[in-house]
């Protein structure tokens, strides 16, 4: 093996130093040693100096640790290659490098040939991602689904940085969960992360766990070999194959079996796998980004997800927020989605009457965006001129002035008063500046019905140096921050 490329070596041990640079300098171009992380990261950091393709380093160095070298590796040159090396084989020293950016996690002791593969593998990673240009749009929308631009309509700061995350992270190896509830758009941000990766090029392949029995799941995932099990009458290629040199996306991960899920870590853990029936350890080279409207965490203490693969899949976490956390773009998304569907349908829709857009701000969306757009094609769908109307929503329409009467129906105007306050609150996660938007009040005026109401919160204790009172607490609401 030979190829050209600048590699630093940072070990403490001279012998193994030595030992591993001697080695390398075989296959490289150019290999310089170091001892600490100080003298690493000044070599790194040194403008007159060429950029390194790749550094190996391990992760408990003199000083500093290995993390500051990886930092100023990348700092210095985004394309870098990092490998992290240590001792500890634990999944929380291997969580820890990927979560800081390594390309990959090795073990010593290394057998001078792993560490010569893996520094190849490295160099080529560093080349493509210097030699292949990012898409600058995301890919195109699937038939019926609305695409990743249609995820990403809005200019609230949760969904903005979401998107941020998943842009910055998408050039990694890393493995990505995303969380969130259903129909907050995961398969598009799976797609977004694929598009914008150096694995663009590559396949972008999907199992939703939770579509398939635990029998059929493996052999989706890992294929199985003819005679495998009764009615296996030929050799069939599991979607990680498939996904080699691309993306595969787990969705729905929560739902698959403990028992699967021991075989999908064995994977991850040791890269490799076995087809149902066969006998040969087959490899690939697929990224996973996986997905779960499920509190994993919760299943972990239920015993129905195991930890240690939750650690291998929460390398880079990203929660996308429900539609509920992101009133702002509500109408932005209604009027994005009545915009497909003008170019589908080849009709003339205009928009939306000013009843029918106050009816889609204050219902709760309990189906996200994907309910959002579900709503919007029937109302396109049953609309008889350019403009729809409220009652064109079918039940997302009913939300409400008929709904808000029978629901002050036998109170007092001091009781209707706090009901719709604190209701602005909750929908506003008691961020007092967002619920004043939602009420049409200036947010001095808001906060001067607050304390005349005596409404409170525990997160803003700290703020007003008040009691908890009735009202907001009393009434398990969840913690948020007062003013922002």
């Amino acid at each position: 093996m030979s190829s050209e490329g600048r590699v630093l070596v940072v070990e403490p041990d001279d012998a193994q130093r030595r030992a591993a640079a001697a080695w390398l300098r075989e296959a490289f171009g150019e290999v310089q040693e170091e001892s600490d992380s100080a003298s690493a990261v000044k070599r790194l950091r040194d403008p007159g100096a060429r950029p390194f393709d790749v550094v190996v380093t391990e992760l408990r160095l003199p000083g500093a640790d290995g993390v500051e070298v990886l930092r100023a590796a990348r700092e210095r040159d985004p394309a870098c290659a990092v490998l992290l090396v240590s001792a500890d084989p634990s999944v929380e020293a291997a969580v820890r490098a990927m979560r800081h950016g390594a390309l990959d996690f090795l073990v010593k002791p290394i057998a001078p040939e792993a560490l010569e593969l893996r520094v190849a593998d490295a160099l080529e990673h560093a080349r493509k991602t210097r030699a292949r240009a990012l898409p600058s749009d995301p890919p195109p929308a699937p038939s019926g689904a609305g695409g990743v631009a249609s995820s990403l309509v809005g200019g609230s700061a949760s969904l903005a940085a979401a998107v941020e995350l998943a842009t910055r992270v998408a050039p990694t190896r890393s493995t990505v969960l995303l969380t969130g509830e259903t129909g907050t758009g995961k398969e598009l941000f799976a797609e977004l992360i694929h598009a914008r990766s150096t694995r663009a090029r590559g396949p972008f392949v999907q199992v939703n766990c939770a579509a398939l029995p635990e029998t059929l799941l493996e052999s989706e995932l890992f294929g199985h070999e003819r005679g495998a099990f009764t009615g296996a009458d030929r050799t069939r290629i599991g979607r990680f194959e498939q996904a080699n040199g691309g993306t595969l996306f787990l969705d729905e991960i929560g739902d698959m079996s403990t028992a699967t899920q021991a075989k999908l870590l064995r994977a991850l853990q040791d890269q490799e796998f076995h087809r149902l029936g066969g006998t040969h350890a087959l490899r690939t080279d697929a990224r996973i980004v996986a997905a779960t409207n499920r509190d994993l965490e919760a299943a972990i203490r239920a015993g129905r997800f195991r930890e240690d693969l939750y650690f291998r899949l929460d390398v880079i976490g990203i929660r996308l927020p429900p539609l509920r956390e992101r009133p702002g773009d509500v109408e932005a998304l209604a009027r994005h989605f009545l915009g497909e569907l003008a170019r589908t349908l080849g009709r003339p829709l205009e928009g939306f009457d000013d009843a029918t857009l106050a009816a889609l701000r204050v219902h709760p969306w309990p189906g996200n965006v994907r309910e959002l757009r579900n709503v919007v094609e029937r109302a396109a769908l049953m609309a008889d001129g350019p403009r729809i109307a409220r009652v064109e929503l079918g039940p997302a329409g009913r939300g409400g002035r008929g709904a808000v009467e029978l629901a002050l129906e036998g109170l007092t105007l001091g009781e209707a008063e706090r009901l719709l306050v604190v209701s602005a609150l909750r929908r506003a996660g008691f961020v007092q500046k967002r619920a004043a938007k939602l009420l049409g009040v200036s947010r001095r005026k808001l906060n001067y019905i607050v304390a005349r109401l005596g409404v409170t919160h525990p997160s803003w204790r700290r703020h007003r140096g008040a009691p908890p009172a009735a009202g907001c607490a009393a009434e398990g609401a969840r913690p948020g921050p007062a003013d922002s």
